[in-house]
């Protein structure tokens, strides 16, 4: 047992009791002048183990148990919540009062007594450091090897070391350990090796040694086919365990630790055995997430095998990695086109590539891919590519290819006369299902607003209960890029009817005239002066109602009509210079107690002059009707000699009646003058 002083202890003072060691045993706090038992329904390897053993200056977290159950009424001190970046547990959050555990169990810790990893990325990577005369001293690259690396790998809890390089994790604050390690590799603690005094009396800037293991094989998937597919079990106090989750940032925290690249899906499991595991995502491995002894659906991951894509902004971005002999390495640009992206994109159960560039989610830390890919775009898998020699043998900096892969079609929005609007549905399973959410204004608004962006529908307009309780409950933060980003709970709540502010489609605009005074330029349509034209807007039938505005760009001369049909028609009786210039429709209609607008794409104008005069082409359309009926009426008539004659009177009414509309027409282009010239002519 850890002795307790004469004088009281600090107020959340922390000992370890019942334990083997002094870094080891049942966490217990100095609360209100007794030790008391800690109780917490959340406990995780990286964040409240991380406190015990650093206030206890001990070394790294090794193992976490839960002990025994609580005996009923004893109170305990009750942890909300660490971070673990806390130094101390006083800056963890607290219900301030002692309190009755039911159900809860003690903790159990063991932490490493005499060696630690510091700076590091997680509980099994960082700088090396000794503890030396009750202070911690870092080693020199030189007095430290392999097999000394492997003994400080399995104090640790971690697997076999990965890389082992001075000035890795920078350098220590304090004193250099003086001694050269000569463990032979099987030792279970890294002081029970032989030392010897270390040749050189100095260790230079730069060559404190920094190690990485690789993570503990305590996860596995099973069932599946694959090391990178199946239901996932964790190795925990001698046997292999169900894991139960909501969300697939676990599952992106176990393909991590396997080495298998990213998440392809994610499905609940079969079984109720599963204690629950919540992570951030970000994790090197499942101990250094929260756990609970909470009873979930176990999970079933699929992780892609051999390619990944990484430091993007969610699962289906980032940098290209493949694996080669059991490590990643870069992509180069000059080496991936887009079919192989295509190839990719599918592989992780993403849609279609959307932003294929060098150096678009910065520079890998390893070795670079040495093949060329040249996929056809209908492999399953990058590796069933095939690939040539690269003609250069180098990739140059800022050329690691970087891939943005449009999210997957697994989302809509039904019932809203609207791709952008209506309850929200995920295809889960092979089939489409309910979405639920809290209904707390802020808790339904972040998974509109996920909803919104993953379908390219703006912003969000309103968030709104559904009429159905069939929904999985799913949380967002807001931020995500899709709804497979978030975390989703097992319990039912109603569904959530979302409006986006790109409600409307957009709107069409187009070009015609009656006169044959349009035509194609180089620079888009062209209209003859003088001529009539008329410009139409229209869009698809979502809502009735609604109007047409014209707006021309660069003047404040704008239009309004109301939709008749989905559609409105601006006449324009003779083109002139004024005319020339930009146009645009927006389509408004008030829908769902909110204003919606869409705008078409711009339509340029030109207005030229006519090669002839307008007068000269209206007589040849005329002219040219003319011909057509004569022709008709003699094709498609077998008229007896009566019926002849008649058809010939009539043949003359026509020729008669166009010349008519030939006069008319020239008196309505001549001016007074020549009208009165051209009735003496008749």
């Amino acid at each position: 047992l850890q002795a307790q002083s004469d004088s009281l202890p600090a107020e959340f003072s922390v000992r370890l009791v019942n334990g083997t060691t002094s870094c080891s045993g049942t966490v217990e706090i100095f609360y209100r002048g007794e030790w008391l038992g800690l109780c917490t329904s959340w406990w995780s390897m990286m964040k409240e183990v991380k406190f015990v053993c650093r206030e206890l200056d001990c070394g790294n977290p090794v193992a976490e148990s839960g002990g025994p159950l609580v005996e009923d009424g004893k109170r305990r001190v009750i942890l909300d919540r660490c971070y673990g970046n806390e130094y101390s547990i006083r800056h963890c959050d607290f219900i301030r009062e002692p309190g009755v555990c039911i159900g809860r169990n003690y903790h159990q810790v063991t932490c490493s007594e005499s060696v630690r990893l510091v700076d590091g990325a997680g509980l099994c990577s960082g700088r090396v450091e000794v503890k030396s005369n009750q202070s911690w001293a870092s080693v020199c690259e030189a007095d430290f090897d392999r097999q000394d690396a492997e003994v400080v790998c399995g104090e640790l809890g971690c697997g076999a070391p990965a890389a082992l390089q001075g000035g890795l994790y920078r350098e220590g604050e304090g004193q250099t350990w003086d001694k050269e390690f000569l463990c032979k590799g099987k030792e279970s603690l890294l002081l029970d090796c032989d030392t010897s005094d270390r040749k050189h009396n100095i260790c230079l800037p730069g060559n404190a040694v920094g190690l990485t293991c690789s993570e503990p094989d305590d996860v596995r998937l099973v069932g599946g086919g694959s090391r990178c597919a199946g239901g996932v079990e964790w190795y925990d106090q001698g046997e292999w365990r169900t894991v139960g989750s909501e969300d697939w940032d676990v599952a992106a925290v176990v393909c991590r630790q396997l080495g298998c690249g990213s998440t392809v899906s994610v499905l609940p499991g079969d079984t109720t055995r599963g204690f629950r595991v919540d992570c951030y995502g970000s994790e090197s491995s499942l101990r250094e997430c929260s756990r609970t002894y909470d009873l979930l659906p176990g999970l079933t991951v699929i992780c892609s095998e051999s390619v990944r894509l990484v430091d993007g902004a969610g699962l289906c971005s980032g940098r290209v990695e493949v694996k080669s002999n059991q490590s990643w390495a870069s992509v180069c640009e000059a080496d991936f086109d887009r079919q192989d992206a295509e190839v990719v994109c599918g592989e992780l159960g993403c849609g279609a590539p959307a932003a294929l560039q060098g150096g678009l989610y910065g520079e890998g830390e390893g070795q670079t891919w040495d093949k060329e890919f040249q996929c056809k775009g209908k492999e399953t898998l990058l590796l069933d590519c095939d690939t040539s020699d690269r003609e250069n043998n180098t990739c140059l900096p800022g050329n690691a290819v970087g891939l943005t892969c449009s999210e997957p079609d697994y989302v809509r929005l039904v019932g809203g006369g609207s791709r952008c609007a209506g309850g929200v549905e995920r295809y889960d399973q092979g089939e489409w299902r309910t979405v639920g959410a809290e209904d707390w204004d802020k808790t339904r608004t972040n998974v509109a607003a996920v909803v919104c962006r993953q379908l390219g529908c703006g912003s969000t307009v309103s968030a709104l209960p559904g009429n159905t309780t069939r929904g999985n409950n799913i949380i967002c933060y807001g931020s995500e890029p899709s709804l497979r980003d978030c975390y989703r709970m097992y319990d039912i709540l109603p569904g959530l009817t979302v409006i986006c502010s790109d409600l409307l489609v957009q709107p069409d605009i187009s070009l015609t005239d009656s006169m044959g005074g349009v035509s194609r330029g180089h620079q888009g349509p062209e209209v003859f002066r003088d001529y009539s034209f008329t410009i139409t807007c229209s869009t698809q039938p979502q809502y009735p109602g609604g109007s047409f505005l014209l707006t021309f760009t660069g003047s404040n001369r704008t239009q309004t009509q109301p939709a008749v049909n989905h559609s409105a028609a601006f006449l324009f009786p003779a083109a002139d210079d004024s005319h020339q210039g930009n146009y645009r429709c927006v389509y408004e209609n008030y829908v769902f107690s909110h204003n919606f607008s869409s705008e078409s794409e711009l339509l340029s104008l030109t207005i030229t002059a006519s090669p002839l005069p307008a007068f000269i082409i209206r007589h040849v359309v005329v002219l040219l009707i003319l011909l057509t009926a004569i022709t008709t009426s003699y094709l498609y008539y077998k008229p007896t000699r009566r019926q002849k004659r008649v058809n010939r009177v009539s043949s003359m009414d026509l020729y008669v009646n166009a010349m008519e509309m030939v006069s008319l027409s020239s008196r309505a282009e001549a001016g007074p003058g020549e009208e009165r010239a051209a009735q003496g002519t008749e």
